[in-house]
């Protein structure tokens, strides 16, 4: 990429994910950056306002403002990708290595990957990887007797038409759009999938859904309940902890018995466990979070060492393993807060908490159904990091 020039936020997503150290200059208002940027393992990341730059310019040294610990090659970002331009632009001008991130956060925002998981003859899934937020979402595709079948599990509302799509190159027919649990940093795509499919893909969500106030039309998944999506057998394993209702789902294949995947939601990640307060408030997180520990050891940790974890969000780009986030049940036991005892594993995930994901109440309230967003209202509620997990 030329000094000057522009990156793609798809690039720049997958250099973060391999890990690749990336330096960013961030030209926004000091506000906007504090409330979220592009950030992780590998990221430098620094803070300097257009203005700054532009008052360097009229100066005639246009590289006046720019940190000294700031490596080379350096991205420059803002809001929609316009100043950061002339930012790029001007630096390169004075011999800098730097280029713009196209269309800036908002194309950040905007950016969804999809990588596959699994990939055989008669069965694909497909995971969905939101770099500005860690949210990740699965598309099943099965064959069976009546023909390929498909189900999305977490869907984002903004990307509904894309599973949509995805299932019918496939050509399969979309049955199934699942929620793990009522979400607080993501407005769910569940009922739009459902209304890109013409009423054919059945919402589900978990039962526990009713006593949080469902106020919509859904199937209802209680513990041990089970769908088939062609030949796969779906189940259900309530999981609550970081949310009373959050329900995962086992993926078995009947010809398979060591090719078990466990869609976990944000029960378990790979590097943590959910959050225990943005349903029960700070009173209310302690006594979930005892119960996470019930559900990790009696439930979760008690399945077969190599069903293969893949949670509903990562915590950093570089977490990736190859260009997926999945990972052996067998490796996640070994995290510490696995082998905590359960008065320390409370102290641990109920104790200093980050702050709570952006408009989590009104976005909570949208996924029930008892408030409602347009697609601009849902895309700003959204935006920032997702905050859900305890490392």
């Amino acid at each position: 990429m030329p000094a000057g020039g522009e990156l793609a936020p798809e690039v720049l997503a997958r250099r973060l994910r391999a890990g690749d150290p990336v330096s960013v200059l961030d030209v926004r208002d000091r506000p906007e950056f504090e409330a979220w940027h592009v950030d992780g393992r590998a990221v430098t990341a620094r803070h300097v306002p257009h203005v700054k730059f532009i008052a360097a310019g009229a100066r005639g040294d246009a590289t006046e403002p720019l940190p000294d610990d700031l490596p080379e090659p350096i991205v420059v970002v803002c809001g929609r990708g316009k100043a950061s331009a002339e930012v790029a632009r001007d630096l390169a001008d004075a011999g800098v290595d730097a280029v713009n991130l196209a269309g800036g956060m908002d194309a950040w925002a905007e950016t969804y990957l999809a990588e596959p998981l699994v990939r055989d003859d008669d069965v694909t899934v497909i995971q969905y990887q939101r770099p500005s937020s860690g949210c990740l979402a699965h598309l099943v595709v099965a064959d069976g007797p009546d023909g390929r079948e498909a189900a999305v599990v977490d869907p984002l509302r903004a990307f509904a038409d894309r599973y949509v799509a995805d299932a019918a190159a496939r050509d399969a027919s979309l049955r199934y759009a699942v929620d793990t649990h009522v979400h607080a940093d993501h407005v769910s795509g569940v009922r739009a999938v459902r209304e890109a499919t013409d009423g054919d893909a059945a919402v589900v969500l978990p039962a526990g859904a009713t006593d949080r106030g469902l106020a919509f039309d859904a199937s209802l998944l209680s513990d041990g309940d089970a769908f088939r999506v062609g030949d796969v057998d779906i189940r259900a394993i309530h999981a609550p902890g970081h949310t009373t209702e959050l329900t995962c789902l086992r993926l078995r294949r009947p010809d398979r018995e060591d090719a078990d995947t466990l869609l976990t939601g944000d029960a378990l990640f790979l590097r943590g466990v959910g959050r225990p307060d943005l349903e029960a408030g700070d009173d209310g997180a302690r006594d979930l979070a005892a119960t996470a520990y019930d559900t990790l050891h009696d439930r979760l940790l008690a399945l077969p060492v190599d069903t293969r974890v893949a949670p509903g969000h990562f915590a950093d780009l570089a977490d990736a393993r190859a260009d997926d986030y999945v990972a052996p049940l067998a490796r996640i036991a070994d995290l510490e807060v696995c082998a905590l005892d359960r008065a320390a594993f409370v102290d641990r995930i109920a104790g200093e908490l980050p702050p709570r994901p952006a408009n989590f109440e009104r976005i909570v309230a949208t996924n029930l159904g008892t408030e409602s967003m347009d697609d601009e209202e849902a895309f700003e509620a959204e935006l920032g990091p997702n905050n859900c997990a305890v490392e």
